[in-house]
């Protein structure tokens, strides 16, 4: 479990690409404080920990993941946000946060506002996952509350702490991101469709 507030912008080293597997090395601060086996959430993506090499540390990414997330557009030099899982008896600033991504989203537009940024993302409407304006997503593994929701798009408002502290500051129009929609709306979402 995690709570969608970044610890880190870790920085792509390496990938490595073995059958359908994808492989990625990560430079990060947080490497020492690591070890095998611990799940970290990339860019909101749930991977465990495979390999410890000083200030650096890979995860492995399967196909099915490479599938549903951005991560097979990932190149070396690329910042990703970066969450530990959460400790019980900490604070959950954020939301309940799964690392498990329900689908990817394309941004639509990137408007910058006196001392903040609206981004607007666009998504399938195939899967059925609906936003509710004032509540929650995470985009790449940041918790973040919707201010403007439609049948398939959003907006989100970006404070300049975000902004600076995630990859937020090098998202662009047309790129891909993560989502994870609010567990608990899913579960009311898929309550109410069984019962109609």
């Amino acid at each position: 479990m995690f709570t969608g507030i970044i610890e880190e912008l870790g920085v792509v080293s390496a990938l490595e690409k073995r059958e359908e597997n994808l492989h990625i090395t990560i430079s990060a601060a947080m490497t020492p404080q690591l070890k095998i086996d611990q799940s970290v959430a990339h860019n909101g993506v749930c991977l465990t920990v495979v390999k410890i090499d000083n200030f650096e540390y890979t995860v492995t990414a399967i196909q099915e993941t490479l599938e549903k997330t951005n991560l097979k557009e990932l190149r070396q030099g690329d910042k990703v946000n970066l969450e530990r899982g959460m400790k019980i008896g900490d604070r959950l600033d954020g939301h309940i946060v799964q690392g498990h991504v329900d689908q990817t989203a394309i941004c639509t537009a990137v408007i910058e506002k006196s001392g903040s940024w609206e981004f607007s993302f666009e998504y399938d409407p195939i899967l059925n996952n609906v936003t509710i304006e004032k509540g929650s997503i995470t985009i790449n593994g940041v918790s973040l509350t919707v201010v403007n929701s439609e049948k398939n798009s959003f907006s989100v408002a970006i404070i300049p702490y975000t902004f600076e502290n995630t990859n937020f500051n090098s998202l662009q129009k047309g790129m891909s991101v993560n989502l994870e929609f609010d567990v608990i709306g899913k579960y009311v979402k898929r309550l109410t469709t069984l019962n109609s």
